[in-house]
């Protein structure tokens, strides 16, 4: 991993996410007919996964997204379409899972890879190579095409290489500006105890991946939590630490959670509403785009 290929990595998302948006205009990759939906994957690929099968169940779809890693996983069945997930196609135990199911679509960023090789379809992320080691857009694409399997299953009804495009343009907005925020949010969040990051179930994989961005470059502490639940795992930590975290809005329970954040004089962070970027306002192009301020602030504290 090299973190100034990684900042290369990110400033690239636009771009990459115009040609994906382009080729989502020629045909969604994905063949409908099954009922039910297992997602397999490790680390930013479960993540993902995580998101797409809540909004399959929220559109009644019998959706799961399970670790590849869990000893017994679902059941093969002729009604089950089972994707496996992985950026590199490497993934070791997404690999060996592989072993329990004849029928597989792979999702992967590498059409060479052995996950590739042992499925009986392949869709590819389009996310371009990433040299800085982390996946950043391949979890960006991950999310997009899982979108895209989506819209194939239940019908779905959203223009999705215009929603890709806005989300370009935020992504865009947010690196074209970033001398005005990027300092003072390093700043912010530049505290002894890490960074926390909150954020509702229907986008908790931004607060998952931005977590691991903090580990996995600068080696920071980092933890992820839901927004509802925060107020009954995490709320402790602001009465004993200085407590420092980014928290992407939208949930019904935010107020609660900030009560708490007032009260104790915590640092908290919100993206989509102190920094504010284009097209914010709508929940799919946040999902897309938010979490490239963890992925900033990561690699700036991670060329220190």
């Amino acid at each position: 991993m090299h973190p100034d290929l990684f900042l290369a990595d990110l400033e690239a998302k636009p771009q990459a996410l115009e040609a994906l948006a382009a080729g989502l205009e020629r045909g969604n990759p994905w063949r409908g007919g099954h009922r039910r939906v297992l997602f397999l994957g490790m680390g930013s690929s479960k993540y993902a996964a995580g998101v797409a099968a809540r909004r399959l169940r929220a559109l009644g779809v019998d959706a799961h997204a399970e670790y590849a890693s869990a000893a017994r996983p679902l059941p093969p069945s002729d009604d089950l379409l089972v994707v496996a997930i992985s950026a590199t196609g490497g993934s070791r135990e997404t690999l060996d899972v592989l072993a329990h199911y004849d029928d597989v679509v792979a999702l992967t960023n590498n059409p060479d890879s052995a996950i590739a090789g042992a499925a009986r379809e392949v869709v590819l992320m389009e996310a371009g190579q990433e040299r800085g080691g982390v996946a950043c857009r391949t979890f960006q694409h991950t999310l997009v095409q899982l979108m895209a399997l989506e819209e194939r299953l239940t019908g779905g009804g959203r223009d999705l290489p215009a929603l890709v495009r806005k989300a370009a343009e935020a992504a865009d907005d947010l690196l074209r500006r970033r001398d005005e925020w990027l300092p003072k949010t390093c700043e912010l969040l530049d505290g002894p105890n890490g960074v926390y990051t909150i954020a509702p179930a229907e986008r908790l994989s931004s607060a998952q991946q931005s977590a691991l961005m903090f580990r996995e470059g600068p080696r920071r502490p980092a933890d992820a939590c839901e927004s509802g639940d925060w107020s009954h795992v995490d709320v402790y930590l602001t009465k004993t630490l200085d407590y420092r975290a980014i928290l992407f809005p939208g949930s019904a329970y935010d107020e609660q959670a900030m009560e708490w954040v007032r009260q104790r004089g915590s640092t908290v962070l919100t993206v989509g509403g102190d920094l504010r970027y284009r097209h914010d306002d709508d929940p799919d192009v946040a999902l897309l785009t938010e979490t490239l301020v963890a992925e900033l602030v990561a690699a700036t504290w991670w060329n220190q």
